[in-house]
């Protein structure tokens, strides 16, 4: 078992750090973001994963010759309140971390769901108060505020496109038609399910850069998915120059319009909202052909084996 936590070791060590550093580097992700995003889903949980794993199985050689039958064996000796005599201090601290780290990223990633529907539901009261509905355009909201704002709260019980008075003054009807039905896309395709477990790893992980490294790759992929699901139905010309004018538009008034949108779980004007924009119109407007077929099923048959490699270490019987 001493070679499999060491492999696990080695493998979320590789995970921490050069591969999401490699992957937020590559410009590839932003011709194929779908793809991507399983790929860093797969890193983020192969390498808690393989964090974790490789402590638990440090921690458990001295109870049998494989994970399965020691963690029987330790379950057995925890009861009777006894611990086999070669059992020493740095695999029970090894084996204390394992179950400490699980229980925290699953509490974090807990608390922070709650906090997200929490502000969801306290923001769409706000809503219910401080805008008015647009009657040409149903299930979206008007608020009196000269920024050009734009997002959808998802749930609460129906999703709710709330646009800024601003914006409607900035963009043309095709353009504004473009905006919602970007930020629409963001709820259908439940963008905010994933940024919660993004931000949950950030949060659980703060001294964790690799983490807000990931937060931030992750926010701009769905970004460039939203609108892929956008221009089905309308134009890239209208959607790149929208992008392009609220950008800029957004440049003049960011701590305004900030306010205007709090943190709900989908990131409207993040800090890095310019190199956002500028990455979106770049794609749009750009002629490239797009990612070859062989290139996507090599990322997803990655991200397959990268979680499925720990997985079959840790649970295999054979593997000790």
């Amino acid at each position: 078992m001493l070679a499999v936590a060491a492999a696990l070791a080695l493998l979320a060590v590789a995970l921490a750090w050069p591969v999401p550093v490699a992957l937020a580097r590559a410009s590839w992700p932003r011709r194929m973001p779908g793809a991507a995003l399983v790929l860093w889903q797969a890193v983020a949980l192969a390498g808690g994963l393989s964090m974790i794993g490789s402590l638990l199985v440090f921690g458990l050689m001295p109870f049998g010759d494989d994970l399965l039958r020691a963690a029987g064996a330790f379950t057995a000796d925890l009861f009777a309140g006894r611990l086999p005599p070669e059992a020493n201090f740095p695999e029970m601290f090894a084996l204390a971390g394992a179950v400490l780290l699980g229980v925290h990223l699953l509490l974090n990633l807990v608390r922070t769901a709650w906090r997200a529907e929490r502000q969801r539901r306290h923001h769409a009261q706000l809503l219910r108060l401080l805008s008015d509905p647009l009657p040409e355009r149903p299930g979206t909201r008007v608020i009196d505020h000269a920024a050009p704002v734009a997002y959808c709260l998802p749930g609460v019980p129906r999703a709710v496109t709330v646009l800024s008075a601003g914006l409607l003054d900035l963009l043309s009807d095709d353009e504004l038609a473009a905006v919602v039905a970007h930020e629409r896309a963001h709820v259908q395709q439940h963008h905010h399910v994933l940024l919660v477990a993004f931000s949950a790893w950030r949060s659980a992980l703060p001294w964790f850069p690799i983490a807000t490294r990931a937060h931030d790759a992750v926010g701009l992929l769905v970004e460039l998915l939203a609108d892929d699901q956008a221009r089905r139905t309308v134009s890239e010309r209208h959607l790149s120059r929208a992008v392009a004018r609220v950008a800029l538009a957004t440049s003049a008034s960011r701590g305004a319009a900030s306010d205007a949108a709090p943190a709900l779980g989908i990131a409207t004007i993040p800090p890095t909202a310019g190199e956002w924009a500028d990455a979106r119109v770049t794609r749009l407007t750009d002629a490239t052909a797009p990612a070859a077929p062989a290139l996507r099923l090599t990322v997803l048959a990655s991200a397959v084996a990268l979680v499925a490699v720990p997985t079959l270490m840790l649970l295999s019987p054979v593997v000790r």
